[in-house]
């Protein structure tokens, strides 16, 4: 009987130790990954159908049968203020992948949102 004190004393503080040890090796595990989820911004992937967007205003401009310099002026704004559109669009972690250029696979589209802000840049008369 005195053999099961002597190894149950004897055994206790190694058990302490192992399970100290054990749980620092969590709390650092735990504190790098919250660090790594907290430093890294969140990549969201949208495609957006450019080539598709441009092409009809293209073609809508080609149908109206205006003043070829003011058709061409519209034009240029319009890809101007396309071009400013993807790029706010690609802000806050968001990847805006060109639908045209890339398999997709499942990324959620994104097109209406970037002819809505097209559209109001060019309400704004494309100041910017």
């Amino acid at each position: 009987m005195t053999d099961t004190r002597r190894l149950q004393s004897f055994n206790r503080p190694l058990v302490l130790g192992i399970f100290g040890v054990l749980a620092l090796v969590a709390a650092l595990l735990w504190a790098a990954w919250v660090s790594r989820e907290l430093s890294e911004p969140r990549q969201h992937i949208v495609t957006v159908r450019l080539a598709e967007t441009i092409a009809g205003f293209v073609d809508a401009e080609a149908r109206a049968q205006q003043d070829p310099e003011a058709s061409q002026a519209r034009v240029l704004a319009f890809l101007q203020a396309s071009e400013r559109a993807v790029a706010e669009m690609g802000t806050d972690g968001r990847v805006v992948l060109v639908g045209e250029a890339v398999l997709a696979g499942d990324a959620p589209d994104a097109t209406d949102e970037l002819r809505a802000r097209i559209a109001r840049q060019l309400g704004q008369g494309g100041d910017q």
